[in-house]
């Protein structure tokens, strides 16, 4: 009996943190990060609306939801640049319709000009600002839809 109560304790950890993730989970590790690509300090947005809702993500938590944390990945190649961003809130993202229309305006869903694609899950927001046809983008993409499936 006294191995049971240690194991099943244990099994109860070991679970509880495969279902926490947290925004360092979600970010690329620079294993991950495609060759050619370098990381940048600071924000590289393709519309400025990306990086402005960043910035001043408190302004639209009575919209959004209070965040409970936040970080940014930026990357630089000699084609491609831009911007991860990633929200965890502390209850359940609800700002679909507003985010849409901040970053797409009134076609509601990306365009050229506009080409930002984001992932709203539970917690969690991402928004990713770079050009459709980007690597590190789709890798980023290809790993968090994996976790937060």
């Amino acid at each position: 009996m006294k191995f049971t109560i240690p194991l099943s304790v244990l099994f109860l950890l070991l679970t509880t943190n495969l279902f926490s993730q947290t925004l360092a989970d979600l970010k690329l590790k620079p294993k991950e990060i495609p060759k050619g690509y370098t990381a940048n300090d600071g924000q590289i947005c393709v519309n400025p609306q990306a990086c402005n809702f960043y910035t001043d993500i408190e302004t639209y938590s009575n919209i959004v939801g209070t965040v409970k944390s936040k970080q940014i990945q930026s990357f630089k190649n000699k084609g491609d640049s831009g911007s991860i961003m990633y929200f965890e809130f502390e209850h359940t993202f609800k700002g679909d319709r507003f985010l849409q229309g901040l970053l797409w305006g009134k076609e509601g869903q990306p365009t050229d000009e506009r080409p930002e694609e984001y992932l709203a899950k539970g917690k969690f927001l991402i928004i990713w600002s770079f050009r459709p046809d980007s690597k590190i983008k789709e890798k980023s993409e290809t790993k968090i839809e994996a976790i937060l499936q």
